[in-house]
């Protein structure tokens, strides 16, 4: 758990710092804090790049006493020209601690389904995302290259077109990978753990700052980690790690943008162009998720008229302008893999719109069955949703981000392609932000349960009890938050009942990690693309030709010797390819199961080759070292 320790100190110290010096307190702090800590990372990695900087723990922790002093002087010169409205008084002392104990208890059940799923700290997750984020993680730490294109070079080097990826998930990672000491596979595992935490602490800021009751702020951190398809999901396929973090810390955008508007002010600004540029930073499509997230927000303050409306947009263009000036890096970025020649395919339709539509209200994707008491409670928080108060707004955020999944589930238009592409038109990634404005509907179904019963039960039966009796029977009927069945989930991602049938088996595991024990710096190994040896560089340090199981767009070199390798005695071409990446060594993993993708042709049949000594096996893998 050091590792896990650490995560938290490098996410919540910097914002913590920056958000104390900005103003913000008490629970708006805390909830803000993560964001803040990624904008900063975000920010500072590209732009020390381009200075010729090496992205370091130290360069992280010198540029948070950058952002603290900005955010602190701009605060002062605030505070001297307008005085800072007073936080108004919300929850009594035990409002607080009950959320507070509401809270822990949900980042513990949401880490033990994780841990379930995990099956230890350090499991290799297996799916076909994260070879990159852990080789990613590893070449920002060895490197400090922290440019938006540099985790790229792993797989895409030499004459391949560079590959844009937002890089605040990968630039914290690897200050938490460089401070514990762990694996790749530890820090990535470190930082998966702590997303339930993440989410149920973004909504309980969120309800705090929407001025709704500590009950159902407390309802809210319990439905947030009891929903399959908020961040387990993201966790059991791929992971989307960088896209799950970006839905955890979505809802602070939304605090921001509430403060910003009900006190335009220098101080207030800062921090919205920070949660802007936070969420850009994570991901780009988290931006726009946090716009479909937040903007019926402003509908709800529409009502109150054209001219506020007119009011807010004004206020909010100096905001688009100033983000644009200090994440111009991230997005001309983006519009350049937009507009480039990475092909785009999309997914295909999964459902029946009625049959995406059932999927969305029962919490039920792909899973066996539906989480059917998140459903009753989204169905209470429906019925009771005029009590909403000032959250009204989420309920416009579920159906656009409802809608938005049932449209991508059902349908391949070209228009839901076109409107689905910052998200790849994946299902999945838009089954996970509804699940997010869902959650919250449901824990408002809770609470106003809660306080029904309070109206009409006698005047000496405590609310508080109440409150415990609703709570605590929503976490004994889900069987303690789906916990075990959340766990299942994310299992599929890192274990199986057969280890020989992982992706990336333990032999092959061994087999890098032996590597790394006889390969030199600077060497080369080798590898097929579809086998698990593409971890071997987050693992070892050792670069492969192939870093990825991703086959768009490789590099010259890596389709040669993916195709003629074998004819390394005969074939010039090829040992002048192996000369120019300084290839010493291969090393063969399981052939893959994926139809048509068994070993590439150039490393069949090397067992024998005169060029090639054998120098370790394992039931899973082999390792050749190259005899010139």
């Amino acid at each position: 758990m050091l590792s896990a320790s650490i995560a938290i100190v490098v996410i919540a110290a910097p914002g913590l710092a920056i958000g104390a010096a900005a103003g913000l307190r008490g629970w708006v702090l805390a909830g803000m804090a993560p964001l803040l800590s990624y904008a900063a990372g975000g920010l500072t990695g590209p732009w020390a790049a381009a200075a010729g900087l090496p992205f370091t723990p130290l360069i992280y922790a010198a540029a948070t006493v950058v952002f603290a002093a900005t955010a602190f002087g701009v605060r002062r010169f605030t505070v001297r020209r307008r005085s800072p409205e007073p936080e108004p008084a919300l929850w009594a002392r035990r409002g607080n601690l009950a959320v507070l104990a509401c809270l822990l208890a949900a980042a513990l059940i949401g880490g033990w389904a994780t841990l379930l799923g995990l099956g230890r700290i350090g499991a290799l997750p297996q799916g076909f995302d994260a070879v990159y984020h852990g080789n990613a993680v590893r070449y920002i730490a060895d490197t400090g290259d922290g440019s938006l294109f540099g985790t790229g070079h792993v797989n895409w080097y030499g004459d391949a077109a560079p590959v844009f990826y937002p890089n605040a998930y990968h630039l914290l990672a690897s200050v938490t990978y460089r401070l514990g000491g762990a694996s790749i596979p530890e820090t990535l595992d470190a930082n998966t753990l702590l997303l339930p935490g993440l989410l149920a602490l973004s909504l309980v800021t969120l309800v705090r700052e929407f001025r709704g009751r500590a009950v159902l702020a407390g309802a809210v951190a319990l439905t947030a980690v009891a929903a399959v398809t908020g961040v387990y999901e993201s966790m059991g396929r791929g992971p989307l790690l960088p896209f799950a973090l970006g839905v955890a810390l979505t809802p602070p955008a939304a605090v921001a943008l509430r403060r910003y508007l009900e006190r335009s002010a220098p101080d207030t600004a800062l921090v919205l162009v920070l949660a802007a540029v936070g969420l850009l930073c994570i991901h780009s499509s988290t931006l726009f998720g946090g716009i479909l997230f937040a903007g019926p927000l402003l509908v709800q303050r529409r009502l109150a008229g054209w001219r506020r409306l007119g009011r807010d947009l004004l206020a909010l263009l100096p905001i688009a302008a100033v983000s644009l000036l200090v994440a111009w890096l991230q997005l001309f970025g983006a519009l350049g893999l937009a507009t480039g020649s990475l092909p785009y395919y999309g997914w295909p339709s999964e459902y029946r719109a009625s049959t995406a539509l059932g999927a969305l209200l029962g919490f039920q994707h792909f899973e066996p069955h539906p989480q059917v008491w998140l459903s009753v409670a989204l169905f209470l928080g429906i019925v009771f949703f005029a009590r909403a108060g000032e959250l009204r707004w989420i309920g416009l955020t579920a159906l656009v981000t409802g809608l938005a999944y049932v449209a991508v589930a059902s349908s391949n238009t070209p228009i839901v392609m076109a409107l689905s592409r910052p998200w790849w038109d994946d299902p999945y990634r838009f089954f996970s932000m509804a699940a997010v404005p869902l959650s919250v509907l449901a824990a408002h179904g809770l609470a106003s349960t809660q306080a029904w019963l309070r109206d009409r039960l006698p005047s000496r039966v405590p609310p508080v009890a109440l409150a415990a009796v609703v709570l605590g029977g929503f976490v004994l009927l889900s069987n303690g938050l789906y916990v075990r069945s959340n766990g299942a989930w994310v299992y599929q991602g890192y274990q199986a009942a057969d280890p020989s049938a992982l992706r990336v088996t333990p032999g092959e595991q061994t087999a890098m990690e032996r590597l790394g024990s006889l390969a030199a710096p600077g060497e080369w190994a080798m590898n097929d693309r579809f086998d698990g040896t593409a971890w071997t560089y987050a693992l070892t340090g050792i670069r492969t030709v192939a870093a990825h199981f991703d086959e768009t767009s490789p590099p010259r070199d890596a389709v040669l010797l993916a195709d003629r390798f074998r004819n390394y005695s005969t074939d010039p071409a090829v040992r002048a390819a192996v000369r120019r990446l300084n290839i010493h060594w291969v090393i063969l993993g399981k052939p893959s199961t994926e139809p048509g993708k068994p070993y590439q042709s150039g490393l069949a049949g090397l067992a024998g080759e005169p060029f090639l000594t054998e120098v370790y096996r394992n039931p899973d893998a082999v390792i050749y070292r190259l005899t010139p």
